[in-house]
């Protein structure tokens, strides 16, 4: 139903209920104060006898004596469409039901006295549904008076000019009898408003006062944003102090959605010119708390806090000191984006105000007039500069370019940097500059995308509207026209500062390269290539030739009609960087090979020369250079130490060989109609080399950047050239099995560089962070070969047997492969988390070294144990087959040696275990605890202790875990029947089977494991006590390969 038909049948309903009040006021009534009672949830009837003989306080004892709904569920609370349209149609009834009163009845001091004393009692009830439903019902009474008071305001003053009009007319011309008639409507206009308001105020102060503190917060929600609405609509009586400090107290409220209410009841009164002198007192009583809520941990609140205090600045620009000010500002940097961007708003109200007198003067020194925007982006970056947050310029930006044209002004930002400044004006420093840049081209960046910067937009990728695609692929048209001329330039002009080349070299990545045809700029792109290849030659600065191999690689891309020109260029900037490359490299070993020590500039050189093969290999194809083989070379000098190299020429020789078998692959895929045998074999003997020789590094070599750099790279050619390539069958030969020598390699690198400790205390904050970023690459990059099940899953337990003690700085990663790897395979990864329990165990218990449960590192191993409790989630169906395999290796351990070497009466060794074990047990469905006592009993019989002494109290704890720990099951949330296939036997033959002898080694073997279950027909159990034995074959994945993406390192 459209809420225009409902609002004709309410309206309907009401007119009907109104003829019955008037025919019969006390049934009326009775039937309106049954619908407040049932609204709030109740079932009670409110007879006859009752209204006629009892006070209201009687009736609501009664009806709370009536109340059955024991679970807390009331209309008001419970969610659902249905329930949300009850709440809307509640308040809409209850105004109108005032609203078509407004004339008559509800000055007849019956209905309004009855309904008000119901509602007044009701809202002070225990019960928190009638004080939820009668305070919001009274509230919106209030609400619908004070619409009637305004239309008695209007009516009073209307009536007021009319007698004043009449009398003064002259006397011959003056009715006498109107003249009455309009002091007899004044006069009854005035008492309806004195009687409206004693209403209100008697409400106010029964209901308002003690409920704007109600315990309940959508209680004080309700009241803050009615009181809001009474001040906005009738400010002559509710927006004074005495009201206004209702607000401004509960601005403290402890929960957000109340705090909320407060900010968007005083939003529109500091909008209001009219009003703002009533809010005088108020604001420098409260605007502390204001301005302190800009920071408030609820991201609403915040932007609502923000808002006002934009509309402080705006009709009490005095009161917000400069300290005030510098808190708001602050905020553009906020990772919250809605925060940011209002924050972004008050900086443009404060300090971004245009002036065009302040420009009309402004020249630059050849006489060209200024931009408007210029005197505000000069503003810009000072106060970017002054903010101190450099690597934040994209944050920054994001916050304005939505509200400031300034942001898009590239002809401004370009004329700052190039022309020279007039006679008015003060020249920009390096610094100046620098940020300038860097602002310009984020602004470039968001404008040509349209994505907010990292971290600021949302977790999924969103979808543009058609009109923000337009507006995109407009500001993209524009910055590329602008820019394409004058980018060669800017290039020119600091092409010796690094920073600066780094950050203009990132523009043409945004440009609409088919602008360079379509608008004859030819020209312009052969200096912009040739500026490249410039810049290549002359900087060795990493990012600087990242972001130079990138913006070629995007300019030589073969859609578009420049590519010839492009193409051209790259082969002589390639020839350029290889044959600097073989000249340094010769210079250097031929020096080396006749005993002479190279100098700094031919150690520089080298590694220079190295460095930019390196960089521009990984986004250009320098296979036909024939440099793979000299590359090798250098990294087999470093593998027999016949020759010393620079450390830092040998990792990038490593780094170059890498992309050139990347390449190699490439191409041999791009051409699959003519894959030849010789071409893969080539590689593959290729990719042999190169592997072995980066083994050989990683086990042997002592230098730890070449170890990094190697393992690193053995990582990701693991992933490459995995199993995943025998969907090709030419490729199959390139297929590269890690074999346990390699895994045990890769394992021995992250528990030596990863589970490290930092002592060095004295070490610099930023130094950590980096090492910390590094090392957690390092760990993401050897996850990432057990989620491609590149490695088995058995040997992730050494990095998860770390998830507790390392849980600050790697818990994320080791979270996300645990999760891949129960994706895999449930029973597989939970036999991984036994296992890694059991490798901590062992270490507790070298040396035969007694267990101590009350020491921390046994705690410790608890909580682990724990840890991966929880990560089975709630399904206790779902996991049922893994939580068993669980147990049964747990007992395994626990009792395999059965005899203790050292005490032939007492307890297996490794007992203790058992403890460690029962944090599982909650998991278990309760016809598989059964099933796992069984078990256990029969491992243990031999040894079960006669009299129970300390040693034998895990034993007895897990037991009792398992007998009496039944009531407290996991919620099973599968509602089917298991689906695997289930062999009915006589209990007693399927028993047998359980002993079967197992192969500890055997992880890729399946493994069988029994359970008891009831027999389930229809999704419902049989008979109690009915169950049989159902057989379960689990399987360890061979091969498989998950289609999710890479994890991330970060």
């Amino acid at each position: 139903m459209s809420m225009g038909v409902f609002r004709t049948v309410e309206s309907q309903v009401v007119d009907d209920w109104i003829d019955s009040y008037k025919d019969n006021r006390d049934g009326a009534l009775l039937q309106l104060m049954q619908f407040f009672i049932n609204a709030a949830g109740c079932k009670g009837k409110i007879t006859p006898h009752m209204q006629a003989t009892m006070e209201h306080a009687e009736i609501i004892r009664r009806m709370t004596e009536e109340f059955e709904e024991e679970s807390g569920e009331y209309p008001l609370i419970q969610s659902g469409q249905q329930w949300k349209k009850f709440r809307s149609n509640f308040c809409e009834f209850v105004q109108l039901l005032v609203k078509q009163c407004q004339y008559s009845i509800i000055y007849d001091q019956y209905l309004m006295d009855n309904v008000i004393s119901l509602l007044t009692g009701l809202s002070d009830s225990q019960v928190r549904a009638f004080r939820h439903t009668a305070t919001l019902a009274a509230m919106k009474l209030m609400t619908a008076l004070v619409d009637v008071a305004l239309t008695v305001s209007v009516n009073l003053d209307n009536t007021q000019r009319q007698y004043e009009s009449e009398r003064q007319k002259s006397r011959e011309k003056r009715a006498s009898d109107r003249l009455e008639s309009l002091m007899s409507k004044r006069q009854e206009l005035e008492e309806n408003m004195d009687e409206i308001k004693n209403m209100l105020t008697y409400m106010f102060k029964s209901v308002f006062v003690h409920r704007y503190r109600d315990t309940l917060p959508e209680i004080r929600s309700i009241c803050m944003a009615e009181i809001g609405l009474w001040m906005k609509k009738f400010h002559q009586n509710f927006l004074d102090d005495s009201y206004l400090k209702y607000i401004g107290w509960t601005l403290h409220d402890k929960v957000g959605d109340v705090r909320l209410k407060c900010l968007q009841a005083l939003q529109p009164l500091y909008a209001s010119e009219e009003l703002k002198g009533k809010l005088e007192l108020f604001t420098s009583k409260f605007k502390d708390r204001i301005v302190a809520m800009t920071l408030d941990k609820e991201y609403d609140v915040a932007v609502q806090a923000v808002k006002l205090v934009i509309s402080i600045l705006k009709y009490h620009r005095d009161i917000l000191t400069d300290k005030d000010c510098e808190h708001v500002y602050e905020l553009v940097y906020s990772s919250h984006r809605a925060v940011a961007q209002a924050a972004g708003e008050f900086l443009n109200e404060r300090l971004f105000i245009p002036d065009d007198e302040a420009v009309a003067a402004l020249r630059t020194k050849r006489g060209k007039k200024r931009r408007p925007n210029t005197p505000l982006i000069r503003d810009l970056v000072q106060f970017f500069i002054e903010s101190e947050l450099h690597e934040h310029g994209a944050y920054l930006v994001d916050s304005l370019i939505e509200s400031n044209d300034m942001m898009k002004d590239w002809e401004c930002m370009t004329d700052l940097l190039l022309e020279e400044p007039g006679p008015m004006e003060e020249p920009l420093d390096d610094r100046q500059e620098t940020s300038l840049i860097e602002i310009m081209v984020c602004c470039i960046k968001q404008g040509a995308t349209g994505e907010p910067p990292v971290g600021r937009g949302p977790t999924r990728k969103q979808i543009l509207s058609a009109k923000e695609v337009k507006q995109v692929n407009d500001d993209r048209a524009k910055l590329t026209e602008h820019l394409i001329p004058t980018l060669p330039q800017l290039l020119h002009k600091y092409l010796a500062d690094p920073e600066k080349v780094a950050n203009l070299l990132l523009i043409p990545q945004y440009f609409d390269l088919e602008i360079y045809t379509t608008s004859r700029q030819e020209k312009n792109l052969d200096l912009l290539l040739k500026l490249i290849q410039e810049v290549a030659d002359k900087h060795s600065d990493t990012d600087v030739l990242e972001t130079a191999a990138k913006t070629l690689e995007i300019l030589c891309n073969d859609d578009y009609t420049i590519y010839s020109r492009c193409d051209i260029a790259r082969s002589s900037l390639l020839d350029m960087v290889v044959n600097k490359y073989k000249e340094a490299n010769d210079e250097y070993l031929t020096l080396i090979d006749g005993e002479e020590e190279p100098d700094e500039d031919e150690t520089f050189a080298l590694v220079s020369s190295v460095k930019k093969v390196s960089i521009f290999y990984s986004c250009h194809n320098m296979g036909p250079c024939n440099i793979w083989d000299s590359l090798y070379k250098n990294i087999s000098y470093a593998i027999d130490g016949s020759k010393s190299l620079p450390e830092e020429a040998i990792k990038y020789c490593i780094s170059s060989c890498f992309f050139g078998v990347m390449w190699e692959l490439h191409q041999i895929e791009m051409d699959k109609r003519t894959i030849t045998h010789d071409a893969v074999e080539a590689l593959r003997t290729r990719l042999h080399l190169f592997l072995d020789a980066c083994k050989h590094l990683l086990a042997n070599s002592n230098n730890q950047v070449f170890r990094e750099e190697a393992y690193v790279t053995l990582c990701d050619l693991l992933i490459v050239f995995s199993r995943q390539l025998l969907a090709n069958a030419h490729l199959a030969p390139l297929v590269y099995v890690p074999d346990r020598g390699l895994q045990h390699l890769l394992n021995h690198f992250i528990q030596t560089y990863v589970f490290i400790d930092d002592e060095d205390e004295e070490q610099d904050e930023h130094v950590k962070i980096e090492e910390l970023h590094k090392r957690r690459n390092f760990l993401a990059t050897f996850c990432k070969l057990i989620v491609y099940n590149v490695l088995p899953t058995k040997v992730a337990a050494d990095v998860f047997k770390h998830y507790v003690r390392y849980y600050d700085d790697y818990g994320d990663i080791i979270k996300a492969t645990l999760g891949k790897a129960r994706e895999i395979n449930k029973v597989n990864s939970a036999r991984t988390m036994a296992l890694a329990l059991t490798m901590i165990f062992r270490e507790l218990h070298k040396d035969n070294v007694r267990i101590n449960r009350q020491g921390v590192d046994f705690i410790s191993l608890k909580e682990l144990a724990k840890r991966f409790a929880l990560s089975f989630g709630l399904d206790a169906v779902k996991n049922r087959e893994a939580i068993t395999a669980l147990h049964r290796e747990g007992i395994l351990f626990a009792v395999n040696p059965l005899e203790n070497p050292a005490d032939p009466t007492g307890p297996p060794p490794n007992l203790a275990f058992l403890e460690i074990l029962t944090e599982f047990t909650n998991k278990l469905l309760k016809q598989d605890k059964r099933v796992v006592l069984a078990y256990l009993d029969r491992r243990i019989a031999a040894g079960m202790p006669s009299s129970r002494g300390e040693d034998w109290q895990p034993l007895l704890m897990y037991r009792n875990s398992l007998v009496h720990g039944e009531g407290d099951q996991p919620p099973q949330t599968s509602k089917r029947a298991y689906t695997r296939k289930r062999k009915h036997g006589h209990p007693s033959r399927n028993l047998a089977r359980r002993d079967a002898p197992r192969d500890e080694e055997g992880w890729n073997r399946h493994t069988q494991i029994l359970l008891a279950v009831p027999s389930v027909t229809n999704g419902t159990s049989m008979e109690k006590g009915c169950t049989v034995l159902v057989q379960f074959w689990v399987f360890l994945p061979q091969g498989q390969y998950p289609k999710s993406q890479m994890m991330a390192s970060s």
